[in-house]
């Protein structure tokens, strides 16, 4: 089919959904909801034999509803209306929650049901939920939505709040009246109940050192305590952590509250943005090893079952700083020379890495020499990646994984994917030429050809067709937990394998002939040498991009590779 989507923004979901289609047929174009002009311009253009709207915030015009099948992606239960659905469950401790696919009507969300898939709703945050279980579950409901629709049979579900499936209640905006944190009475589990339900957007207003600011994220502190509820306790990586009445809570971000008529502002690590009040908190450091046999905040993780290692990393937005990136760097230095011969990568849910941290970047004093040392910091971090010759690397991709971040994966020996993660091997976007030995390792892995397809056309790719091109060497089902056990039983076999030994050997053997060839300093001073001028040279496109995009200024128009109707990638 000819399927047209709607969409407030090219989101995680909407990538999500644009992969799977394309992955079963159909047709699938693009349009950012930006306008109802533009909107109506699309249609005409597409002539859709469907429309999806896997992430709106504004209403499609009654004209397009009206004569053509219009299909929302709630991300509620069947009967569950309203723009803060996430921040509602997550607030009041649902334990089960949905994806609805309705038909678009003149009340918002009141439309007849085309699909309900309900889910388990996992202790994280919001952006965590969604981009996973409600990903999983929405893609489910979208496909089965698409395919009553095909099949011409089915007749979708009026609304009726009599029905005892149909849970769900109309709900307010959750404003920050409700989620603000009274600090002398939540206690620890309330105030990350409402530190989580906003944990990307839109924070929780609350005042730090006579200032507003917004927080982002919040993470449980298993041994620090203060005697005043609210008081910085301590910091860590750039985190903060601040007493509760009953515990205490870490705090990864913050957004100072904007001005009339000031500029927008944006996230950036906690102790960045307090850095003139915190010379007297003190910073407690945990190591990888500790940090995965407790419960408190830190970005890595490390741990070992029998002969395999599993370095765990987990970053917000999944965008690498300086900073991490050199943290990160030093824990895979540390677990390399640990004596196991298998050494697992990544998270254990949400994002393996998204590449540099362009809001860090932008918040800094020179953004040009930020981007310039952060970029380094990354390819040390793939050069200790790719020279480790005593075991095997795997890059374990839970998540959606992008530029860089998705580079950084390619440097390990082999990379396992969940089947639900969407990858985006490309940089241009950004203005960027990119980095990261990425022209080592990624024509190495799908050809030259290949490789100049998906960093020009600079479409999401998903899991599987990833894997049929070799970007990715397997794939599993299943959710997070599911592909976690998964990777650890192979892990294991892999470990145990009675062809390890030789497997190390080519490997050592591969990587000398590689460097006679052509060493990985020339890789790496070629493409810093294009990354060098996209972050000196006038007029490169990069520092504006990168502002918009940190900025979150609103596109004037649907990028152009995305308006045409695409079908099965190859």
């Amino acid at each position: 089919m000819r399927i047209l989507l709607i969409a407030t923004a090219f989101n995680s979901l909407t990538q999500r959904v644009h992969t799977e289609l394309r992955e079963r047929g159909h047709q699938v174009a693009v349009q950012l909801a930006l306008g109802d002009d533009q909107m109506r311009d699309a249609v005409a253009r597409v002539d859709p034999e469907l429309i999806i709207c896997p992430m709106l915030t504004r209403a499609v015009p009654a004209d397009i509803w009206s004569t053509r099948t219009v299909l929302i992606v709630h991300p509620g239960p069947k009967g569950d209306r309203g723009p803060s659905s996430l921040d509602w469950a997550i607030t009041e401790d649902a334990r089960r929650w949905g994806v609805t696919v309705l038909q678009a009507v003149e009340e918002m969300d009141a439309g007849d049901i085309w699909a309900s898939v309900e889910f388990a709703v996992p202790d994280c945050g919001k952006s965590e939920l969604y981009r996973g279980e409600v990903a999983d579950a929405a893609v489910e409901a979208v496909l089965l939505a698409v395919q009553r629709y095909e099949g011409g049979l089915f007749t979708p579900e009026p609304l009726d709040y009599s029905r005892p499936d149909v849970r769900g209640e109309l709900r307010p905006f959750l404003k920050q009246e409700v989620r603000r944190i009274d600090w002398q009475r939540d206690d620890t589990a309330t105030v990350l109940r409402k530190l989580r339900a906003a944990d990307s957007q839109p924070g929780v207003l609350d005042e730090l050192y006579g200032r507003e600011f917004f927080l982002h994220g919040g993470h449980p502190e298993d041994e620090l305590r203060g005697p005043v509820p609210g008081a910085v306790l301590a910091t860590r990586d750039g985190a903060i952590c601040r007493a509760t009445v009953d515990g205490a809570v870490w705090i990864p971000q913050l957004r100072p509250r904007r001005t009339p008529g000031g500029p927008v502002t944006f996230k950036l690590p906690a102790a960045t943005v307090l850095a003139d009040e915190l010379h007297r908190v003190r910073e407690v450091p945990v190591t990888p090893a500790q940090a995965a046999r407790r419960n408190t905040w830190s970005e890595v993780r490390y741990r070992e079952e029998g002969d395999v290692g599993f370095l765990e990393f987990a970053y917000a937005g999944g965008a690498m700083s300086t900073e991490q990136c050199r943290r990160l760097l030093a824990a895979y230095r540390t677990a390399a020379d640990r004596p196991t011969s298998v050494l697992v990568l990544g998270a254990p849910r949400d994002f393996y890495s998204n590449g540099i941290h362009l809001n860090v970047i932008e918040g800094a004093a020179f953004p040009a020499l930020e981007s310039w040392e952060n970029i380094n910091a990354m390819d040390d971090l793939v050069e200790a990646i790719l020279t480790t010759g005593d075991k095997l690397t795997v890059a374990a991709l839970a998540g959606n994984a992008a530029a860089g971040g998705l580079m950084l994966a390619l440097a390990a020996d082999e990379v396992w994917c969940r089947d639900s993660a969407v990858l985006n091997p490309h940089y241009r976007l950004m203005g960027l030429y990119g980095s990261e030995y990425w022209t080592y390792t990624l024509p190495a892995r799908v050809g030259a050809e290949q490789a100049e397809r998906l960093t020009t056309e600079a479409l999401p790719v998903g899991a599987e067709h990833a894997r049929r091109i070799g970007l990715v060497d397997r794939t599993a089902g299943g959710d997070a937990a599911d592909f976690r056990r998964w990777v650890a039983r192979e892990a294991a076999r892999l470990a145990d394998s009675p062809e390890l030994t030789g497997r190390l050997v080519d490997k050592k053997r591969r990587r000398a002939e590689d460097e006679e060839a052509k060493p990985l300093a020339e890789y790496r001073a070629e493409e810093l040498r294009r990354m060098h001028a996209n972050f000196y040279r006038m007029g490169e496109p990069y520092h504006a991009l990168r502002r918009d995009f940190v900025r979150k200024v609103c596109p004037v128009a649907t990028p152009e590779h995305l308006t045409g109707l695409l079908g099965k990638p190859e």
